[in-house]
């Protein structure tokens, strides 16, 4: 899986936007504030709709991923927090594979909401909240042991709160009706398509602070040799 992902990215990233994460946070932010303070009923206008897309409102393909997570002062707390991971993703990653990813996590959503209507006749409307929550999966794999404030008082490693994310889709499967209960397992896959062999250890995965210690073990021991070979 991970050549088939490396071949994509030579292939396609040069197509890639530059700081993804920053425009996504930016745009949330911009439909947060019309949402608060100028147009309640904005949200309706811009979600994933099969019937909204079938009366030319195509806008809705790209809009939905814009949708803030929550209303009120929390939403701008989960921004500044997507924000966080996306930029720390894309470091990581680089523009091209962060691209891909949330490329990705679109396209199955879109996808899904069309199958739903095909063999189910059931028209939904759709936000991206599951595509940023399995982005925080992808962060909480790279980043186990990082450490954050939560509720900006308490601090927790990364991966117990992953683990409470995970419980979260859980409950969700069970919680929402059908078939928006099965946006949480859709948003996995593309987590499993991208992270799938770190998570079970199929790849041995190196930090880059590992590798530049390599790099450096070798460098010294190279220095070491030419001192013993210069030694009278």
């Amino acid at each position: 899986m991970n050549n088939w992902l490396y071949k994509m990215e030579r292939r396609f990233g040069r197509y890639g936007i530059p700081n993804l994460a920053k425009y996504l946070a930016l745009g949330q932010l911009v439909v947060w504030v019309i949402v608060m303070f100028i147009y309640g009923d904005l949200l309706g206008l811009i979600t994933l709709s099969r019937s909204g897309l079938m009366h030319g409102q195509i806008w809705r393909l790209v809009t939905f991923v814009l949708i803030p997570d929550t209303g009120g002062i929390w939403g701008l707390l989960f921004l500044y927090f997507y924000y966080f991971i996306g930029t720390s993703m894309e470091r990581e990653w680089g523009q091209a594979k962060f691209n891909m990813y949330f490329l990705a996590g679109m396209v199955f959503t879109i996808l899904y909401a069309f199958l739903v209507y095909l063999f189910g006749g059931i028209t939904m409307s759709i936000g991206a909240e599951f595509i940023y929550l399995s982005m925080f999966f992808s962060f909480a794999t790279y980043y186990p042991d990082q450490r954050v404030l939560f509720m900006y008082i308490i601090p927790i490693k990364i991966k117990w709160l992953a683990v409470a994310n995970a419980a979260y889709f859980v409950y969700e499967i069970f919680a929402l009706r059908f078939p928006l209960n099965l946006l949480p397992v859709v948003a996995t896959l593309n987590y499993l398509l991208f992270c799938g062999d770190m998570l079970f250890g199929s790849v041995h995965f190196r930090r880059p602070g590992q590798i530049r210690k390599t790099v450096n073990f070798k460098r010294e021991a190279q220095r070491i040799r030419r001192e013993q070979q210069s030694a009278p």
